[in-house]
């Protein structure tokens, strides 16, 4: 008995009990970050179901239709993708902010045609968030503080590095650039910014 009562604490809110016009779902594996991001998101107003999968957030998609929401491009058990067409079908009119650790022009070309409105680098606060969700227009302004060029490089070399199993010497031919170089950025820290 005492762990039925356990896991019903443990499973997350799955529906909506406010506004249904500032309903929000944030799909993101990282649990500290998507604690912050919903309770920020819940003092500016929104009604927040946060969950942690792909399978929930096609869940919560189907059986609620929520007016907004904030997805993960990778989540441990799929792409967040994934999420972004099952609220593409359920509410054609919701507005989508994709969020990834790995910024590049190929995975947010993938998000926009998913059905996206924007596509933001984690960690991404909270008025960066609801500036998305909230702008008028198909595009959102742009952002306050972007990130630098030396930044947006680093995230492109680390994501192709992990796409060859941390294989330095393929990682290097891929990216046509010598051995040694590679192996020296990949030892630095990310840039600032």
């Amino acid at each position: 008995m005492a762990d039925d009562a356990l896991s019903a604490q443990d499973q997350p809110k799955l529906t909506f009990t406010g506004d249904a016009s500032r309903s929000l779902l944030i799909v993101d594996d990282d649990g500290p970050f998507r604690t912050r991001l919903a309770r920020a998101m819940e003092r500016r107003g929104f009604d927040v179901v946060a969950v942690d999968s792909v399978h929930l957030g096609i869940e919560v998609a189907h059986e609620s239709a929520p007016r907004y929401a904030v997805v993960d491009l990778r989540l441990g058990d799929g792409s967040g993708l994934e999420v972004v067409k099952a609220l593409r079908d359920a509410r054609p009119e919701s507005r989508i902010v994709m969020l990834t650790g790995y910024g590049n022009i190929a995975t947010a070309v993938a998000a926009v045609k998913a059905g996206a409105v924007d596509y933001l680098p984690k960690p991404a606060d909270a008025d960066a968030v609801e500036s998305a969700l909230l702008a008028d227009g198909p595009l959102p302004p742009p952002p306050e503080n972007p990130m630098s060029a030396d930044r947006v490089r680093w995230e492109h070399i680390q994501r192709v590095f992990e796409q060859c199993d941390r294989n330095v010497s393929e990682t290097a031919r891929r990216l046509k650039m010598h051995r040694r170089t590679l192996q020296r950025i990949l030892n630095k820290h990310a840039p600032r910014g």
